[in-house]
């Protein structure tokens, strides 16, 4: 009888979940400038040279930990109404402003994408899982009825992610996840199936 290694993948699976977490709690505490190698591996408890081989950078990392956190802390709705999905969806984005930190790193991260090629790749890809995200949302609410048939999507979800960016970014006013219904409602006035009769 053949026995086979066991707990080498479990071992594993737990390491990369130590560095993954590890690295979205320095982002949060201090931004991307500041993340080392170094201090992903001493927080996480995993040897340096297991996390290059691993991750081929310090922008492969940070973002495949950005966007593990952010689908842990924001979830796809799916309430079976467009409307419910939206404002469920907006109102957990816009609570970003209950983490000052975070909000920090977010900015940061912008920032950097449009001075580092190699980041920018990396952020776009993240940004485009979240626009899937919302993307679904619509797709589902067209092929209930609720919106037109020949919605644009992704202009749909340019207008609402647009809002926030420019609210996070530019800070001309607040981002209030109380603010997130009417936001949704008056968005999808423009967005409803046309009413026939």
């Amino acid at each position: 009888m053949t026995i086979g290694r066991t707990g080498g993948r479990q071992r594993s699976s737990s390491a990369r979940q130590a560095v993954l977490c590890a690295t979205a709690e320095l982002l949060d505490e201090q931004g991307y400038g500041k993340i080392t190698i170094e201090g992903v591996a001493a927080r996480s408890g995993v040897a340096k040279s297991t996390i290059y081989r691993w991750w081929k950078s310090k922008p492969a990392l940070v973002m495949e930990a950005q966007a593990e956190a952010v689908a842990q802390r924001m979830p796809e709705p799916d309430t079976g109404s467009v409307e419910a999905d939206l404002i469920a969806f907006a109102a957990a984005l816009y609570r970003v402003v209950e983490f000052p930190l975070r909000v920090e790193a977010l900015r940061g991260m912008m920032a950097e994408a449009q001075l580092d090629s190699d980041f920018a790749g990396h952020f776009r890809e993240w940004v485009q899982s979240r626009r899937k995200v919302m993307s679904d949302i619509l797709s589902r609410g067209v092929a209930r009825g609720e919106l037109a048939a020949d919605l644009d999507l992704d202009h749909a979800t340019d207008l609402i992610f647009g809002p926030f960016w420019y609210r996070l970014l530019v800070a001309h006013a607040p981002l209030d996840p109380a603010d997130a219904p009417a936001h949704i409602t008056r968005l999808l006035a423009g967005l409803r199936r046309p009413s026939i009769g």
